[in-house]
């Protein structure tokens, strides 16, 4: 078994990498932007931190269960989900690192998206009702909350399970006060284009 931790070159470089990526795609620039923006790094760097740097999930499975859970210090047993079943494969093909990376990807992919027909819609001072917005009044928070669980599902750790449900209820907190900006904005109009959509 090699160590696989202690690489916080590769920590610095992918939480750097990510958080540029997202800022690029989400284009903050409210207030509320920036909220999200910033609990969604720092779930990245807690993320990367354990995958690459420090496996404090790990140490604290191991010093609560020893040798039980067939965890060790490789990067392989930081898929925790794949270490707990059993699997002996390459976990970074493992249905779970799969399922993973397609949500990761169309959670950007979302955001992205979602945030040219925002962006325009906002220029021409309209409610945005093209693209996702056809069918969801919030695709971008329904995006970051796909990227939470497509990595939940590849590298679980206790840090990122405890911020998982803080942030999709931050998500879901900041969707309500957005609502309720644009019914002072656009009244019956965002009323009426809020009861033919999902939040």
């Amino acid at each position: 078994m090699e160590y696989g931790y202690g690489q916080w070159i590769w920590v610095v470089a992918i939480a750097i990498l990510f958080l540029y990526f997202l800022k690029e795609v989400f284009k903050p620039q409210t207030p509320t932007d920036w909220t999200t923006y910033r609990g969604m790094g720092a779930f990245f760097v807690a993320l990367f931190a354990e995958m690459y740097g420090f496996p404090l999930t790990i140490y604290i499975l191991t010093s609560l269960f020893g040798q039980k859970l067939g965890l060790d210090f490789s990067h392989n047993s930081g898929h925790i989900l794949e270490s707990l079943l059993g699997s002996t494969g390459d976990p970074h093909f493992s249905l779970f690192h799969i399922v993973g990376n397609l949500l990761v990807g169309a959670g950007f992919i979302l955001i992205a998206v979602s945030w040219k027909i925002l962006y325009a819609a906002v220029k021409a001072k309209k409610i945005s009702r093209t693209g996702p917005y056809k069918y969801v009044r919030h695709p971008q928070y329904i995006g970051f909350s796909l990227i939470i669980l497509g990595f939940l599902l590849q590298w679980p750790t206790i840090i990122t399970l405890i911020m998982a449900p803080f942030l999709l209820w931050r998500y879901a907190k900041l969707a309500r006060i957005e609502e309720g900006e644009m019914v002072k904005k656009f009244g019956q109009q965002y009323l009426d284009y809020k009861s033919q959509t999902y939040s």
